[in-house]
């Protein structure tokens, strides 16, 4: 029998043999020694499972993105493609068009929106008369004037086409300057009508300023250059430069008002004072002509009881992609601004 040991195998050199041995009594003497190699080990294993995970879920992500403006573009070309304005006969009907909230630059009452589906409701073969729905408190004499414009010029080039108003709740300042270019408005005994004038608010923090010992510092060319500053004393130059402004827009308003309403009209020293009315009493000046709603116009006065909306509404596509924080921000700063610009409400 031979003398080696177990582990004294050839082709090993006797040094190499002990230190072998020798770690492997540690070993087991001690379970903890090697166990960085296994912990390392599952590191790297977790660290990929996570990167894995997470690419999955970009991955995901950027397919549901993908998918979602798809959708929208879709839904833009279905709107643009089938939507009103096609080529689809409506028949014989009353064209409806809504205006809510106040006259501005953006929204129903904007110009920019009314105008389009006016052309469209007035060119439409099947449109025996056009009905205007307004539910406005005022706004803008410049986006309102544009409106009375164009209405204008479409009774002019159809002249066949009756326009008609019908109030909602109110329609008052900016919203009866476009109402009276109508050839009848119709309210509700008690819709809020009239105020037939014109103003420009804002604030004066001279006092204030003077109290916190804040110190304003303006630098201007051009001496009129701080017209309405809130923040400067108001001269009583500057006052009587904008009296005379609002004055002028006034005297525009109560213009349309009168070739609108002609001998219709009950002129009063209270008519173009400001002031507003129910709707039964606006029926008894002469601001409106009747009581009715869009159903009976259209059943009793039109003789065409199908309704069509021309009324550009916003798409689904703006709606989703419509960011709210910059949609108030945007209203803060047209709020600050609309302060010093003249206002038909």
């Amino acid at each position: 029998m031979s003398d080696q040991t177990p582990h004294d195998l050839p082709g090993k050199p006797a040094v190499e043999q002990r230190v072998e041995d020798r770690g492997e009594q540690r070993f087991a003497a001690d379970p903890t020694v090697g166990n960085w190699e296994r912990a390392t080990l599952e590191k790297l294993v977790f660290a990929t499972v996570q990167e894995r995970r997470r690419a999955r879920r970009w991955g995901i992500f950027f397919k549901l993105g993908f998918l979602l403006v798809a959708i929208l573009a879709l839904l833009t070309y279905y709107d643009s493609t089938f939507g009103l304005g096609g080529d689809e006969n409506l028949g014989r009907h009353t064209a409806l068009i809504e205006i809510n909230g106040e006259i501005e630059a953006e929204g129903s009452g904007a110009a920019d929106t009314v105008i389009p589906s006016l052309n469209k409701a007035f060119s439409d073969a099947g449109s025996a008369a056009v009905v205007l729905r307004i539910d406005s408190p005022g706004g803008s004499p410049v986006q309102a004037g544009i409106i009375v414009d164009e209405i204008q010029r479409l009774k002019r080039g159809y002249p066949d086409k009756p326009l008609y108003v019908v109030v909602d709740e109110i329609c008052a300042s900016g919203g009866y300057y476009i109402a009276s270019a109508a050839d009848r408005i119709y309210v509700n005994k008690a819709s809020i009508v009239g105020s037939v004038g014109v103003l420009m608010d804002s604030f004066g923090f001279v006092g204030t300023m003077e109290k916190l010992g804040v110190e304003r510092r303006l630098l201007t060319a051009g001496e009129n250059k701080g017209f309405l500053d809130p923040f400067s004393p108001q001269s009583d130059k500057h006052k009587q430069h904008a009296q005379a402004m609002l004055n002028e827009i006034h005297q525009q308003f109560i213009a349309v008002v009168r070739a609108g309403r002609g001998k219709r009209l009950k002129e009063t020293p209270e008519t173009f004072s400001g002031l507003y009315w129910t709707g039964a009493r606006a029926v008894e000046m002469g601001l409106a002509d009747g009581f009715g709603t869009v159903d009976t116009v259209a059943r009793d006065i039109v003789k065409a009881e199908d309704i069509v909306d021309y009324t550009a509404h916003e798409g689904l596509p703006e709606r989703v992609l419509k960011k709210f924080g910059a949609a108030v921000g945007e209203s803060a700063v047209k709020a600050v601004a609309r302060g010093a610009m003249p206002q038909v409400r």
